[in-house]
């Protein structure tokens, strides 16, 4: 069954583009099109969506739109996932999104539209109650907090933070098998120590990888100050 999308994007010539990839694309359903966030939380509360494609900003500042209308999304109607689209990595805003948990959301960089499959990934795993996090992200998040002191990921062998970025990025445990050219059980083997490690043992398996990524930084000592470069 397709998923059904709410898409939000203020600049017009981004957003047509985006909502004719879209619409010739297998496993998506798009019901709407809209340029602001006033006019998105009009459709999701119309139509219900299982997902929304949303521009990190819109209309009227430019500045955490998207994010302001996934979380009112997630409190109002959880059963609607949210992908938030950026430009860049910007750090700050990726914690604010994921700050009450991973379950429904999703942050990818702009330049993964053009990958359809993983686009239709991202939503319809945030459409099942799953995470999505632009394996960019991951990467940007990770090397700029390893080298701290007390951060877990000392803890870590080479082997298992090369799984922990597969996982964080949003990728199966047999995905991960796959990247690393290693067995699917030995990916297990890795991920239950990692999870140990990093005291997530109890995590839900659906929200694990990005939840690792929210531990790390956490212990060593919360979000960065100012955001990514482009």
């Amino acid at each position: 069954m397709a998923v059904r999308v709410v898409f939000a994007e203020d600049n017009l010539l981004v957003r047509e583009g985006v909502a004719g990839l879209l619409t010739a694309t297998a496993g998506v359903d798009l019901v709407a099109t809209v340029a602001d966030p006033v006019a998105l939380r009009a459709a999701v509360e119309m139509h219900r969506p299982d997902a929304v494609l949303t521009d990190i900003r819109m209309p009227p500042t430019h500045t955490t739109e998207g994010i302001d209308a996934a979380l009112w999304i997630r409190a109002g109607y959880p059963e609607t996932g949210v992908v938030v689209l950026s430009q860049y990595v910007e750090e700050e805003y990726v914690l604010q999104l994921l700050a009450d948990g991973a379950a429904g959301l999703g942050y990818l960089l702009k330049e993964r539209v053009a990958q359809v499959d993983d686009l239709v990934r991202a939503l319809d795993d945030v459409s099942r109650g799953g995470s999505a996090l632009d394996p960019q992200v991951v990467e940007r998040l990770m090397a700029r907090r390893a080298d701290r002191d007390g951060s877990p990921l000392q803890q870590l062998t080479d082997r298992e933070l090369d799984v922990l970025r597969e996982l964080a990025a949003g990728r199966s445990n047999a995905a991960t098998a796959e990247a690393l050219f290693m067995s699917e059980r030995a990916v297990e083997k890795h991920v239950g120590s990692v999870f140990q490690r990093l005291g997530l043992v109890s995590e839900r398996d659906t929200n694990r990888r990005v939840m690792a990524v929210l531990a790390f930084l956490e212990a060593t000592g919360g979000p960065p100050v100012g955001r990514g470069e482009p």
